[in-house]
């Protein structure tokens, strides 16, 4: 097998399958990349037996074959190289990679040793643009849960409606939901999606205009431009997260949403986000008093003006999941709706756009 291949093609080429070659299994060809030479071009692929990921690149290809190459090495040789045209020939279970003045001879494993690519039948697909779902993505993927042990809360859950498309994901302390107009959308695709997954297939270059993706019955696919991602579905039942969130509220308050993250860090910088935060919301003077005290250190507060509407009351919250929350809301307002110190507090955006942020409280003592 010989090909030559442009050094900046071949490194985003080895970007993308990375994320799909195993770093921890006993079998040494799942942590290599399958490159296979055809008269058009280069497919190359990686699994770890849970995701799949293939990747077709132009290349100028003088001799056809198949090779797997351990990944890690690869990319971090194609990292140092020059810009300049990168030459690959096969010889005697070796492969030797020259580029300008430097050249590297690398063994190389068996071909016909690495799994064969998943044949996918697609029982459900819809079709997404790009940009609304790396956003989506974006609000909801960095709330669930790291714990293995309940593996349903590791992923988003993903879900269509008449009214359009909706990402949901929690891990028990916090709740996010997303939520998008969607053309043709209807009842009945629904999965639920590891969220390490989905922030990898969001982190793609943005090259198309959109995103398809296909269900089957324990696996989704996503196909973006010239690229096939497959990974293993999520089984289990998702949290009714609905019964969570209250049809009506007690005191609904409007911030600034940079104003509000701004006093929250100040203030939280007493208890280096280890202790809550308390909201003493005051309807008379339509302000927050914002404040935390750690035993420790000493205690901060902070008042910020805001727009009161009902009663008032106090919440207190982990400020680093208010953090992050606000730092997902589409706009430059937030409402912020509470029932009570004992019941979740809800940020809802203002605007078009539609994202809720539910956090659970913290005993005020």
């Amino acid at each position: 097998m010989r090909f030559n291949i442009n050094k900046s093609e071949l490194l985003n080429a080895l970007t993308i399958v990375s994320k799909g070659a195993s770093s921890r299994s006993t079998l040494p060809v799942l942590a290599g990349v399958y490159i296979k030479a055809e008269a058009n071009g280069l497919i190359m692929q990686t699994t770890d037996l849970e995701r799949s990921i293939r990747y077709n690149v132009s290349a100028l290809v003088e001799e056809q074959g198949a090779i797997v190459i351990p990944e890690k090495l690869l990319f971090d040789i194609v990292k140092q190289l020059p810009d300049a045209a990168v030459c690959f020939e096969t010889k005697d279970g070796t492969v030797s990679v020259s580029c300008d003045q430097s050249s590297f001879v690398l063994r190389t494993l068996d071909p016909e040793d690495f799994p064969e690519f998943p044949e996918v039948d697609i029982t459900n697909r819809i079709t997404v643009p790009f940009d609304d779902f790396c956003m989506m993505v974006k609000r909801v993927a960095k709330v669930v849960s790291k714990n293995q042990s309940h593996a349903v809360l590791t992923g988003v859950l993903i879900s269509t409606s008449p009214s359009g498309l909706k990402m949901v994901a929690t891990d028990s302390y916090r709740l996010a939901v997303s939520e998008i107009e969607l053309a043709g959308a209807k009842e009945g695709f629904e999965a639920i999606v590891p969220g390490t997954f989905l922030q990898e297939v969001a982190s793609l270059p943005k090259m198309e205009e959109t995103i398809d993706i296909g269900l089957s019955q324990n696996q989704i696919v996503f196909i973006y431009q010239n690229m096939v991602l497959i990974n293993r579905r999520i089984e289990g039942t998702f949290p009714n997260y609905k019964q969570l969130i209250p049809a009506s509220y007690a005191t609904k308050t409007l911030f600034s949403t940079q104003e509000l993250i701004t006093a929250v860090k100040r203030v939280s910088l007493i208890s280096s986000l280890a202790s809550p935060v308390k909201f003493d919301i005051n309807e008379a003077s339509q302000n927050v008093v914002i404040n935390t005290t750690s035993q420790d250190v000493g205690s901060a507060e902070e008042v910020v003006s805001c727009h009161v509407e009902g009663e008032s009351t106090e919440i207190a919250i982990n400020p680093q999941y208010v953090i992050e929350g606000l730092m997902s809301v589409p706009g430059s307002q937030v409402y912020l709706e509470t029932q009570s110190s004992l019941k979740p507090g809800i940020f809802k955006s203002v605007g078009d756009e539609k994202y809720l942020y539910l956090v659970m409280p913290v005993r005020i003592s």
